[in-house]
């Protein structure tokens, strides 16, 4: 495989290994990707069965090899289709206006103090390991990326801080991941004074933490890229 291959591998692997059920999140893959079962199992010599298997947890959690000859025989079906993993993947866009992943994992709870977060939901889950964030432009995620491309602010993973600069009520960024495959595990709204209720809610049926800050967007981002 190219040097541009092996990158794609890289972040998708990643991704799926951090994540809470490796198997399901491969499924999220191949589902974005359009690439049929039978036709990876094929690519991969094994049966449809045991790609299910795996995919639906029926099979333990699969291995790193499983892993990464599943994420390879996405790579090479999709290079001869749609190219798709390419625009995915592809970081430049003006309403990322921060993205990185942390040196090392650290709390929600620890995010909360270093950015002063106003918790709205999920006090809980507040153990949770973030291990990366991305700021983006509210108004200019919603209008201006595609479908596809919003998948871009999830970077190498979605165990992630999604923060929205520029919030009204906070209804449409949580609009926008509620119809997402992707989840975030966190979202920080910057800026609104009052949160629309139904933004909360749509946190809960997703299992996100959502927060409100008022720190000045330059120092939250200066705080994060430190992490």
């Amino acid at each position: 495989m190219e040097n541009t291959d092996l990158d794609i591998v890289a972040k998708i692997a990643g991704n799926v290994v951090v994540s809470n059920n490796p198997g399901e999140m491969l499924k999220i893959w191949r589902k974005r990707l359009k690439i049929k079962q039978t036709v990876l199992a094929g690519k991969m010599k094994i049966s449809p069965s045991v790609l299910s298997d795996y995919e639906s947890g029926r099979r333990y959690s699969p291995g790193i090899i499983f892993i990464k000859r599943y994420i390879e025989g996405l790579v090479i079906i999709d290079k001869s289709n749609n190219k798709t993993l390419n625009r995915l993947l592809k970081e430049d866009h003006s309403a990322i206006l921060g993205i990185g992943e942390f040196k090392k994992p650290i709390s929600a709870e620890k995010l909360k103090k270093i950015i002063n977060i106003d918790v709205l939901n999920g006090d809980d889950r507040l153990d949770t390991k973030i291990y990366g964030y991305t700021i983006v432009d509210s108004i200019n995620t919603i209008y201006m990326l595609s479908g596809i491309d919003f998948y871009k602010i999830f970077g190498a993973t979605t165990e992630r801080v999604l923060i929205f600069t520029r919030v009204g009520i906070g209804r449409s960024p949580l609009v926008a991941i509620r119809v997402s495959q992707l989840k975030p595990r966190m979202v920080i709204l910057h800026g609104p004074d009052e949160i629309d209720k139904l933004a909360v809610d749509l946190a809960d049926k997703d299992k996100i933490i959502l927060g409100l800050t008022r720190d000045n967007e330059n120092k939250i981002k200066e705080k994060l890229m430190k992490l």
